[in-house]
């Protein structure tokens, strides 16, 4: 059974550092840059919301069955998102990749694939896990093209799965990359970096 643990992991200029209340100031002012908590399809929270979505994390921490990060830009020093591994089931060897946000400034950069492929190097490569799942809003089509570049593949959609913050019930699109299909995926992801530093 696979035991995940807390660990920094980094490359390309990236960092995931174990998220902590220390985290809280930067993660506000990432959120900030976009204005992100106004979009009603992704949970990033409003600034005054923040300490208590970073307890939340560390609750599900503290429960097994969660496993967040803060993203560390290493060239500015700033803190510009978050991401963590959650329903993590031990006894199947699953772990799902989520409660993914950015900064709007480090939208559409190298950092969400290097972020990923961070991860899904230490699910696949050090945790053990046999599949690794990443699920999103029906609406969120920029995430949905993401999760698909990175070479996941759709399971399905489970209809009127999960409340919104706003109170509407959402599709929630679900994708997963199994152990077997790691090599693959992680050549490509390797791949989109080398072209992206080119």
């Amino acid at each position: 059974m696979i035991a995940p643990e807390a660990t920094v992991l980094e490359a390309g200029g990236v960092r995931l550092e174990p998220l902590t209340d220390a985290h809280c100031d930067g993660l506000a002012a990432a959120a900030v840059d976009g204005k992100l908590w106004e979009l009603f399809f992704t949970t990033v929270p409003a600034p005054e919301d923040t300490a208590r979505y970073v307890r939340a994390a560390l609750d599900g921490q503290a429960a097994g069955i969660m496993l967040p990060w803060a993203v560390r830009e290493l060239g500015s020093g700033e803190i510009v998102g978050t991401t963590r591994f959650h329903d993590i089931i031990p006894a199947a060897d699953r772990v799902e990749i989520g409660y993914t946000w950015y900064a709007r400034r480090c939208q559409r950069t190298h950092i969400n694939t290097t972020c990923k492929l961070l991860l899904l190097t230490y699910g696949f490569e050090q945790a053990g896990c046999k599949v690794i799942g990443l699920r999103t809003d029906n609406f969120n089509f920029r995430s949905q093209r993401a999760i698909e570049a990175l070479g996941a593949k759709k399971d399905g959609v489970i209809r009127h799965h999960w409340p919104r913050r706003d109170g509407s019930i959402r599709d929630t699109v679900m994708y997963s990359i199994l152990a077997s299909e790691w090599p693959d995926v992680k050549r490509h992801l390797e791949l989109r970096l080398k072209r992206h530093s080119s």
